[in-house]
């Protein structure tokens, strides 16, 4: 599709859609909704017509109630702005319902027009399909506003807007008006895990199954040719980093759970395919699976598996093969290749935990079970302890919850493994990971309790997250793959080492353009070491929805990854907004995972780095970090960021179990704070700090010489999609809404110093991109972000508004703080990737 007819079909199926359907927020039965949304325009037109003269969101707002309303009392004008909050958050609703309908007509699947036998690539895109791999691993992390409720509507709304139902979309947006988007209290790690549960059920089951079969009808391949092509991962009740709420009951009710929703999806799916298999010899053994299945629905215990279901099956196909014309044949493989690729399991948990508590648990074992203080022992005396030693500890003997919970933990994943089979749990994910004793922690664990080396099924991954991981990444590994003891519980996991590298995290520490070098490079740097060594490295990619998380163009980035960089199997993070925004629909997630298996063929043709380029790069990446360094080493950045941000409202959401700082009794720290909370502050004031900072003064350096930097931007894939994402951060920045920051008294140089980076940064990428204004050649998404943040404008002036009256003490501080709380909702939400 031409960019002009996807633009025209943008102006028809989502603006005029949007519009359309916006009035009848007017028509709603509530007096109060269609009354408040007189004011949102008057609201708007006054917040656009003030920044564009530099008058404060406080001074738009004593305006606002001046000009346009008559005389009220202050409860009345409080009640006024709940409601305009409460109206625009569903305003978005309806905006994302509309944009997520049109999906599919704005977006063409590339899949089916490149997998055709008559394409000189055919036979290579294959071979690539049988031994590549792409795993999707959902994540708990809180950055998902809408509460299950509101989601089931969207839902409802999608399908109305589809079918143009004016009396459908009517009647869905009034379920709307008096549905609560607010969770009465933070949910449990298992509620969190029931509302993705929802989207494998209902989303990624057919989507993930059609895809496959897609590839093995096309490629003429057999339904078991690769059981791990599409990979589905979960970390809610498994990821316990900073969470206390996660515990081993929490693992087992959520491995359980998976376990019983495949085997809902195998039923149902069963039950209609049985409509097309109506034959005499296949119907014992086809009511026979139903029966199994249907019981084993209400089990908490293994009563069928994986492997049996398929031994019925493929039994089902012989006969129709041989006796009835090979007739739906089709249907049955589609069934069997499911069953291939999600086994037992559904998707595949994880367990997580950080590095430092791993220490504290050490401590306490040492001392009970030897009789010596860890801490007092040598480097050589910790390998001999970890490595030779083997217990079987009683979690009962240890008084710490800790302790006894990660005990626990580790005896279950046996079970686990029985039943939901090897591939429902074979990753222990170390946080902070910085030294070999991070990893050689978690292994004794293993031999601690009661584990055989040949039984620990496990993969133990380190997670290198900081500039300093990142750095002793290489020794970290190097002395891993010398340890004859590792090296042999290498050999029992085929010689294939599983790392993660946090995106999130390592912005936070080292600045946009940093990490995500450094991660380039620590890839590049463990790729050589493990081939050197024989072994197999499969990266494992922390990425959050922005692109200062490691978000945006995803696929991009996995494309420009050059051979240097092992990428056989590609594994990412998805939480939150990512969920539902990009894999939310099947139509979204068809896309997005087909962009995935693509990007890796992509991959493996990218031509190797000028050495020019890269030793540029190297430059680049060290100049925006000094910049970044000095910003996060100011006296003001933390006070700045809990004083003039939303950040120490994020907890009051109730939009996840786990706090926002890993420390919860200490001063708020950087090396604490939780990078959700952290990137979404900046983001939610419309600064994005963490999105462009440094960049600009690294560029500025070469503007001279600024030919070498476009000869960068060309020839680098890397780069160029490094730019564009932090583009994408910029467009997303609104300086106007804060520009009051600049007379404060204590904050008023630090706000400037912000400006000044990103006027310079939006100065110099706009000449090297060759564009007038940000994203312009991006004009789909540029629309659509720019609808969005017009959309919202009112309610980012009544949250400042609210932040200002709080920086000033007002006597109604408490009502201003809930203000500012419910403005967080519509806000992120309508910004999609912004956490």
């Amino acid at each position: 599709m031409q960019n002009l007819e996807r633009l025209e079909k943008f102006r028809q199926l989502v603006k005029n859609k949007y519009l359309i359907y916006n009035s009848l927020f007017l028509n709603l039965p509530n007096e109060n909704t269609s009354h408040t949304g007189i004011f949102i325009p008057l609201l708007h037109k006054l917040s656009k017509e003030g920044y564009a003269k530099d008058v404060e969101p406080k001074k738009i707002i004593e305006q606002f109630f001046q000009n346009h309303t008559d005389h009220l009392t202050k409860q009345e004008q409080f009640d006024l702005l709940f409601r305009m909050i409460q109206y625009i958050e569903r305003q978005v609703v309806l905006f994302d319902s509309v944009e997520d309908a049109a999906f599919k007509s704005l977006k063409k699947q590339k899949l089916e027009e490149v997998l055709q036998p008559r394409n000189n690539s055919f036979e290579d895109l294959v071979e690539h399909f049988k031994n590549f791999s792409a795993r999707v691993v959902f994540t708990a992390h809180p950055t998902q506003f809408y509460s299950n409720n509101v989601q089931g509507i969207m839902h409802e709304l999608r399908l109305g807007i589809k079918a143009d139902s004016i009396t459908k979309i009517d009647s869905t947006l009034q379920q709307l008006a008096f549905t609560p988007f607010i969770n009465r209290k933070k949910p449990t790690p298992f509620d969190e895990a029931q509302s993705i549960i929802f989207y494998l059920r209902y989303v990624y089951y057919d989507t993930l199954g059609g895809i496959y079969h897609n590839v093995t009808k096309r490629a003429n391949l057999k339904p078991d040719f690769n059981p791990n092509l599409l990979e589905l991962g979960f970390w809610p009740g498994g990821d316990r980093d900073g969470n206390p709420f996660v515990t081993a009951e929490t693992t087992m009710e959520v491995a359980s759970q998976l376990r019983v929703t495949i085997m809902k999806c195998y039923y149902n799916h069963l039950k209609v395919l049985m409509r097309k298999l109506t034959f005499s010899k296949v119907e014992e053994p086809l009511q026979k699976l139903k029966k199994k299945l249907y019981k084993q629905i209400f089990k908490k215990k293994n009563s069928l598996n994986s492997d049996e279901i398929l031994k019925i099956m493929y039994k089902v196909r012989k006969l129709v093969v041989s006796d009835y014309n090979s007739l739906n044949v089709d249907l049955i493989d589609d069934y069997i290749g499911r069953v291939h690729l999600f086994g037992n399991h559904f998707a595949t948990l994880d367990i997580r935990q950080d590095s430092s508590v791993h220490l504290e648990i050490m401590q306490s074992i040492f001392k009970k079970e030897f009789n010596v203080n860890y801490d007092d022992l040598s480097n050589e005396d910790k390998l001999y302890y970890l490595t030779e030693k083997s217990l079987q500890i009683n979690p009962e003997n240890y008084s710490d919850d800790l302790v006894v919970d990660t005990i626990k933990n580790v005896y279950q994943i046996k079970e686990i493994q029985k039943l939901n089979g090897k591939r429902g749990l074979h990753r222990y994910i170390i946080s902070n990971s910085e030294s070999i004793f991070d990893v050689l922690h978690v292994y004794a664990l293993f031999k601690y309790c009661g584990y055989a080396p040949k039984d620990i099924h496990i993969d133990i991954v380190p997670l290198f997250e900081t500039m300093d991981g990142m750095d002793n990444s290489e020794e970290v590994m190097n002395s891993l793959y010398e340890n004859l003891i590792y090296k042999a519980h290498l050999q029992g996991r085929k010689k294939e080492q599983h790392i993660m590298l946090g995106f999130s995290d390592g912005t936070k520490d080292g600045g946009y353009l940093k990490a995500n070098w450094e991660i380039y490079r620590t890839k590049e740097r463990l790729t050589a070491l493990s081939r050197n060594k024989g072994y197999q490295v499969v990266f494992f990619d922390g990425r959050g929805g922005p692109p200062a998380r490691g978000g945006g163009k995803t696929h991009q980035f996995y494309a420009a990854q050059g051979n240097d960089i092992a990428k056989e199997k590609i594994q990412l993070t998805i939480q939150g907004q990512t969920i539902t925004s990009v894999y939310g629909t099947q139509e979204q997630a068809t896309y997005n995972f087909e962009q995935l298996l693509l990007a890796g063929v992509k991959a493996k043709g990218r031509k190797a780095w000028n050495p020019k380029h890269k030793s540029l790069m190297n430059k680049l990446a060290d100049l925006s970090y000094q910049k970044y360094i000095e910003l996060k080493s100011h006296d003001l950045f933390i006070p700045y960021l809990e004083d003039m941000t939303t950040l120490k409202y994020y907890g009051a959401t109730n939009i996840g179990s786990r706090p926002t700082k890993r420390n919860k009794d200490a001063k708020l720290t950087l090396k604490d704070l939780r990078a959700i909370p952290f990137v979404g502050s900046w983001s939610l004031i419309r600064q994005n700090v963490p999105g462009y900072y440094g960049l600009g003064t690294a560029l500025d350096q070469y503007r001279d010489d600024f030919s070498k930097i476009e000869e960068l931007y060309h020839e680098s894939t890397f780069f160029r999609s490094l730019i564009l994402n932090s583009i994408m951060s910029m467009k997303k920045s609104y300086f106007p809404l804060t520009s009051y920051m600049k007379n404060d008294p204590v904050y008023g140089k630090f706000w400037k110093e912000l400006r000044r980076e990103y006027l310079l940064t939006k100065e110099l990428v706009l000449k090297l991109t060759g564009q007038e204004k940000l994203m312009d050649n991006e004009e789909l998404a540029k629309r659509s972000i720019s609808m969005r943040e017009q959309i919202i404008l009112p309610l980012l002036t009544i949250q400042q508004f609210a932040l200002q009256k709080i920086q000033d003490n007002d006597e109604d501080k408490v009502t201003y703080e809930k203000m500012v709380v419910r403005t967080l909702f519509g806000n992120i939400n309508a910004s999609r990737n912004s956490a």
